[in-house]
């Protein structure tokens, strides 16, 4: 049978072709061109813009920086497996100029130049902004944990350290009581076996000492959990018994194209804590006066929805019942009317609760409500567990705020649905499609910036597919 043949590996050819004939006039590689090619390097931070006039010629920080994007656009983030790539990949080639730089030069430009990489993140988001992109209606926000480059093997609790000194303890206490009954056998000399015994109990020993020295660093710090690899990842909580030692991403999504619009990554696991600072950093990049805020129950805290409410952000998010009366059987705050004109609450029995007296509780100023009526209300047993004394409501002095927008939550109940399918898609983008799921890097300020690169690639892909990479191209040129 015959079969399309390729050419001789060994043929000579008279014409040849250019770099620029293997990547066609659409081709992403050419967004990531353009795009780098128009930022301002220098005012974004990044180092050795301008080189010094003697010595050894720096990479400039414009062609790492590309390869970097290409990399994370392609699943490919390792300094080594970029430098293989820079070497054999013919859309590197060009968009390199067939340079190929050592896989340390590559981690050292990404390690130094977070600020400048940052930056070139929240630049692009600020030309979706001028393509028009971005509503600045809508935003939603949602967190998930990425996983650091810390296992579970080398991040401690007090309480994992506590058991680890336990079981240390116990198997010390069982080898010398080896050696105590092969030092009873009165043995001209020691036994093979007595050996080995004590040369486990030496390296039970020092790792005792090392638990032992950690326990006590913790104690003295106050602290309740060290990673050794990343000390400042941290185990993180999402219910359901699931755990992750890693970080806390926050991003916050605009709703027209699904576009994020800003992010931030803590180690904070509490998504409540990262509100209202995520919410108006959304603001101010979208440079809108108002704007709409979709959040889950993660997010619901008092103090944090109302510095939302002062920045012009209208919060939608729903009500996150803490207290486990309706669990027990008792009546709950929410069966408990609020009446504004005579600033009481009317409870299940009908009887008026009226102000008494008022509380502070972690930096916030509380009302309490009573009736005397409880004494003598068939409806006690469900409505309190005291022994004696009255049902007590409390109300925070803001609390209006809360009842305004659980109104608006309930006034449209396609909202959560809304809310998840604009959050939630971009993690499963980034951790499922693009393989961004877990940091590289160690230390907080250098998992940002390769969030940042994660960010980054992740819009220029949505943009890509919304455009195209022709129209992108010819934008971001003009």
């Amino acid at each position: 049978m015959r079969h399309l043949c390729g050419e001789n590996r060994d043929q000579l050819t008279l014409f040849s072709t250019s770099l620029d004939d293997y990547i066609p006039e659409n081709h992403p590689v050419r967004v990531i061109d353009a795009f780098i090619e128009g930022l301002d390097l220098a005012a974004l931070g990044f180092a050795r813009v301008a080189s010094a006039a003697t010595g050894r010629p720096p990479y400039h920080p414009g062609d790492l920086l590309k390869l970097y994007v290409y990399g994370y656009l392609h699943r490919v983030r390792s300094s080594r497996a970029l430098e293989r790539e820079a070497a054999r990949n013919v859309e590197l080639l060009w968009l390199l100029g067939r340079l190929v730089p050592d896989h340390k030069t590559i981690a050292d430009f990404r390690r130094h130049n977070g600020p400048g990489i940052q930056g070139a993140c929240r630049d692009f988001v600020l030309v979706c902004r001028k393509l028009s992109l971005l509503g600045g209606e809508w935003v939603a926000i949602d967190g998930s944990h990425f996983q650091a480059a810390n296992s579970r093997a080398r991040h401690f609790t007090r309480d994992k350290l506590k058991e680890r000194l336990e079981r240390l303890d116990a198997r010390i206490a069982a080898y010398l009581a080896e050696l105590d009954a092969a030092d009873a056998e009165d043995a001209p000399e020691p036994a093979p076996e007595a050996e080995k015994i004590a040369a486990a109990l030496a390296l039970l020993r020092e790792r005792r000492g090392e638990y032992g020295k950690l326990l006590e660093e913790l104690t003295a710090r106050g602290e309740t959990q060290v990673a050794l690899t990343d000390p400042e990842a941290r185990l993180l909580s999402k219910g359901a018994g699931k755990t992750t030692v890693g970080y806390n991403v926050q991003l916050g999504v605009d709703a027209k194209h699904k576009l994020i619009a800003t992010h931030a990554v803590t180690n904070n696991g509490l998504d409540r804590a990262h509100l209202s600072a995520l919410a108006t950093e959304a603001k101010k990049t979208l440079g809108v006066e108002r704007l709409s805020l979709l959040g889950d129950k993660g997010y619901y805290e008092g103090a944090e929805i109302k510095a939302c409410v002062d920045h012009g952000i209208t919060p939608y998010i729903p009500r996150f019942a803490t207290a486990n009366s309706e669990q027990r059987g008792r009546y709950g705050k929410q069966h408990f009317r609020y009446e504004p004109a005579t600033d009481s609450y009317r409870c299940p029995g009908e009887q008026v609760l009226e102000r008494r007296y008022g509380l502070e509780r972690r930096g916030k100023r509380y009302h309490v409500y009573e009736t005397p009526a409880c004494g003598t209300c068939a409806l006690r047993a469900r409505c309190t567990s005291r022994k004696k004394g009255p049902r007590r409501i409390e109300r925070w002095e803001h609390e209006a705020l809360l009842e305004a927008m659980e109104r608006r939550v309930k006034a449209d109940p396609t909202l959560r649905t809304r809310r998840a399918s604009l959050a939630e898609h971009p993690f499963g983008t980034l951790k499922r499609a693009m393989g961004h799921g877990y940091f590289l890097l160690r230390g907080l300020e250098k998992v940002r910036t390769e969030m940042s690169l994660s960010v980054l690639a992740y819009n220029l892909k949505r943009v890509m597919t919304i455009l195209g990479c022709h129209a992108l191209q010819a934008a971001l040129s003009g």
